[in-house]
Formats: C-alpha cells, sequence, structure tokens
C-alpha cells in the first residue's frame, strides 16, 4: 500500500459520498507497499464511526483485473474466509472511477500486521494458507499473472547494466537475471486461486489469531505449491538481519499441511519455486528503485533483501522445507 495519487479532502467526500456509509469523517494515506494509492477512511454513519480502506489502482494493476480481484474478495468472505468484503455503491457497483483511475472501497479489518512472527503465528497463518486455497476450488474466474517468471527476467535485464547502483552483490547473486530456473521448472503440480503475496503485513492478527488476510492485487491463476514458497520467503527470515529462522518456517509448513497436504513433486519443486518467489520481489523491487516518484509517499524496498533469500534457497536445497 502507499499513495501516488494525491486526492483533495473535496475529492475524497465526492468518493465516500457515493456509497451509503455516512459523512466523511477522515481521510488518512497509507504509505506501506509499493503498487496502489491507499488511504484509511472513517465515517460517521447513524452515530456510530466506521472504518473502511479506500484504494486507487495504480499503472501496476491492470483495470481489466480489477473484477477478478473483487469478486475474489467477496468468494472468499461468503466462504468464511478472514478477508475484507469489497464495499458496494449506492446503485452496487463495485469501483468508481478517480482521476480517471479505478478505485474500490473495502471492509476494515481488526487486528495487526506481525514484523517479526513467532511460530504460533506462522502455523496460523500457514493454516489460513491452506484454507484460501480450498475455498477457491470452487470460484471459476481466472487470471494470467503479469509477473511470470520470464517477465521477472525481462524485467532484471533492462536493469541489469545499473545493478551496481543498487550494490555490486546483486550481479553476482544473478548473472543471467534469473533465466536458469527456466531449465529447472516443474510441470504439472496442482493450481488453483493463489494470493501470491502474502507478506506479513498483509496478514492480520487477535491474539495469536488470523483475523485479517489482505491486499490480494497480486492473486492470480497459478501452482498451489508457489503461494506456499513465496509465504515462505516471505516469512521464514528475521527482518532485521535477514537470518533464517528455521523454526518459523518449520511452523509454516506445519500449519499449512495440517488443512492442506502437499504432494512429494509439490515438495521437491519448493526450492525451485521460492527461488522464482524471491526473483519475482526483487524484479519489481529493482524496477520499483529506479521508478519510485521523488514526491510519492511510498518507501522504497531494498531489493538485496530477496536477493539474498534466492541465493540461500539456491545453496540450500530442500532442507529449509524440512
Amino acid at each position: 500500500m502507499a499513495v501516488y495519487t494525491h486526492l483533495t479532502a473535496a475529492e475524497l467526500a465526492e468518493f465516500v459520498g457515493q456509497y451509503d456509509v455516512g459523512a466523511l469523517r477522515s481521510a488518512k494515506g497509507i504509505a506501506e507497499g509499493i503498487s496502489n494509492s491507499n488511504w484509511l477512511i472513517e465515517t460517521a454513519h447513524s452515530g456510530a464511526s466506521r472504518r473502511f480502506i479506500m484504494t486507487v489502482f495504480e499503472a501496476r494493476t491492470e483495470a481489466a483485473d480489477l473484477p477478478f480481484f473483487l469478486h475474489l474478495l467477496d468468494h472468499l468472505a461468503d466462504a468464511g474466509q478472514p478477508v475484507p468484503r469489497t464495499i458496494h455503491t449506492s446503485d452496487g457497483g463495485q469501483m468508481i472511477t478517480v482521476r480517471g483511475k479505478p478505485a474500490a472501497l473495502i471492509e476494515f479489518l481488526p487486528g495487526v500486521s506481525i514484523d517479526e512472527p513467532d511460530a504460533q503465528q506462522a502455523h496460523a497463518v500457514g493454516v489460513a494458507l491452506a484454507d484460501l486455497h480450498l475455498a477457491t476450488r470452487d470460484f471459476s474466474p481466472t487470471r494470467t499473472s503479469t509477473l511470470s517468471i520470464p517477465t521477472c527476467i525481462a524485467m532484471l535485464r533492462t536493469y541489469a547494466d545499473r545493478f551496481d547502483e543498487i550494490d555490486p552483490e546483486l550481479a553476482q547473486i544473478l548473472p543471467d537475471c534469473g533465466a536458469g530456473l527456466l531449465d529447472e521448472w516443474p510441470d504439472a503440480l496442482p493450481e488453483g486461486t493463489i494470493h501470491a503475496d502474502l507478506f506479513p503485513d498483509n496478514v492480520l492478527f487477535v491474539d495469536g489469531v488470523v483475523t485479517g488476510m489482505i491486499d490480494f492485487y497480486f492473486a492470480c491463476t497459478g501452482t498451489l505449491a508457489f503461494d506456499v514458497a513465496v509465504t515462505h520467503a516471505a516469512w521464514s527470515f528475521a527482518p532485521t538481519d535477514g537470518a533464517f529462522r528455521p523454526e518459523i518456517a518449520k511452523a509454516l509448513m506445519s500449519g499449512y499441511q495440517t488443512h492442506r497436504s502437499l504432494s512429494d513433486a509439490e515438495r521437491a519443486a519448493l526450492p525451485i519455486l521460492a527461488q522464482a518467489a524471491c526473483l519475482r520481489f526483487v524484479a519489481t523491487r529493482v524496477e520499483d528503485w529506479f521508478a519510485t516518484p521523488a514526491d510519492g509517499l511510498v518507501r522504497r524496498k531494498d531489493p538485496m533483501e530477496f536477493a539474498r533469500r534466492l541465493a540461500f534457497y539456491r545453496e540450500r536445497g530442500e532442507a529449509p522445507f524440512a
């Protein structure tokens, strides 16, 4: 989440006025994340305060994909998953246009995201991810990821001659911009709808219980084990020094498999899938490193965090998933 599109108080009030949620009381830009512009919205309705998240979808999010994302949220919410529903406009629409860009209002869910999760929280998110995969078995819409591995390789090649501006180590870790992963890519693994971005800041907890999974705007039809690998790479390393935390990785894998067992083929593929997951985040962070506007209310993220995790998975093989 972030703010690229700066809206006036009048524009925010006009947006809220198209929903039956009461009058706008406050709107605060949210700086976390890098993809879309977001605000925490508070309204007054029938004497009570209500909170929502307003999102203006920026260039990386294709407008044609929005029905998939928004219907997925409602599908998961209807299935009892801890996912925010979309708020429909007074005439039943799921989104409107703000400054020529699509925008939506969604539920605000209670909870706090955890910077450094413990084993109990990692186990809980593993369970929640498995439940998400099971809950979407009857979700018929499909979407092809716009961040496939070939696309990420091409993104990195665009900036390869500038890697040293980030860190000289980047070119050492990715001399081929990740192209070698394509030679080892596994075939015929189970597929379904995946979140594809389940970082700790996209999971909310109250007393150790997952109360929210948010930011579904990279969700797509994909390999279920890849989603496990993404989450493993996002959760299993200390945020301070990047050290691998085996107790977190083990709890996450255990939690997932309490509700959905991984096949032998899926488990064998996890080292390559984890490298691919890291490559995706390196690619988007490299692109954002050079493209982030100076006046954006956004925190630029270091590509080396996931470049080093990619190198770790390449060196360690199946051991991190035991």
